[in-house]
């Protein structure tokens, strides 16, 4: 992917330099080692900092909602099936957009990398197939496939689905993935071994609210756990009231979550919170054949009336 930035330099100066767009939001490079950052540029000069590469796994959709300019915005898959939820949503208008369309090949997982050096990373340098982290007394490669984030390991939907230009030739979609081998396995546990599952999966959770705040869907003018009238929950570690943050949150994203892997990735304390999700995107698609942020052309299945609904419990 290092060769997009050209091409996505030359597309973000030309609509700036046209005024087709007020602004371009893509990444400049970060002040540590694998974080790039987002940024919103609107000058010519501005257009040199851009970056592209295997650490663009932050979801730039996430700066889309209630924003009132022309925007141009650099997507990757999961970046467009978020823009396709957010129009379907009304939270930006789909004339006001210029999607600048990246195919992906995977973003990598930095926690992936740091536990697998012995020391602290200074420096790290990607090549086509393979990257070389650097640090105080030691240097080390890695095969990119083995270090890339886990929902980028499963994807299928590695283009972007919407778009008004490219910047290179769609890549292979993956066709030979099973995306809810881990899913199926929780499953076939019983009760108290999936109790304890998620007691054990959650116990490191400090309510920083990374995951919240990473999260393209999540843009509530006030959260539920910021709500004081009711209260839903409360602000301690109380393990129930980290249990119901989690679940609540996932149950909001239900039939809008694209298994992003923004929350995960911004998690400090690497809690795989995706399970959740990705438990509600399978019952998604087996009960209603819906996939998220696919077409503008379908309303999401929570907001949809169908007489055959699977569940007859309204009946």
């Amino acid at each position: 992917m290092l060769e997009y930035i050209e091409r996505i330099k030359e597309i973000a100066g030309r609509l700036l330099s046209e005024g087709s767009v007020d602004l371009i939001i893509g990444f400049r490079k970060g002040t540590i080692p694998m974080m790039n950052e987002p940024c919103a540029i609107k000058t010519q000069t501005d257009v040199q900092t851009l970056v592209w590469d295997s650490h663009c796994g932050i979801n730039l959709a996430n700066y889309l909602p209630d924003r009132q300019e022309k925007i141009g915005i650099i997507a990757k898959g999961c970046d467009s099936r978020n823009i396709v939820t957010h129009i379907i949503e009304n939270k930006i208008r789909r004339e006001q957009l210029f999607i600048i369309g990246v195919p992906c090949k995977g973003m990598l997982d930095k926690h992936k990398i740091t536990a697998s050096v012995a020391g602290e990373i200074e420096n790290m340098v990607e090549y086509d197939n393979t990257i070389t982290v650097k640090g105080h007394g030691f240097e080390t490669s890695f095969k990119k496939i083995d270090m890339l984030q886990e929902n980028c390991r499963i994807c299928l939907h590695r283009n972007p689905v919407i778009y008004d230009e490219l910047v290179a030739s769609p890549v292979t979609e993956q066709t030979d993935v099973d995306r809810y081998e881990d899913v199926r396995k929780i499953e076939s546990l019983s009760g108290r071994e999936k109790w304890d599952y998620f007691e054990d999966l959650l116990s490191n959770c400090i309510r920083c609210y990374a995951c919240r705040n990473a999260c393209p869907l999540c843009y509530c003018p006030t959260c539920f756990v910021d709500e004081s009238k009711p209260q839903w929950l409360g602000k301690s570690q109380d393990p129930v009231d980290i249990r119901t943050f989690h679940f609540l949150r996932a149950y909001h994203c239900a039939g809008r979550c694209t298994d992003c892997g923004a929350c995960e990735r911004a998690c400090p304390v690497g809690i795989n919170m995706r399970l959740l999700t990705k438990k509600l995107e399978k019952d998604c698609l087996q009960l209603f054949e819906w996939e998220a942020g696919l077409t503008l052309d379908q309303r999401p299945p929570l907001d949809t009336y169908r007489p055959e609904d699977p569940n007859d419990f309204i009946k």
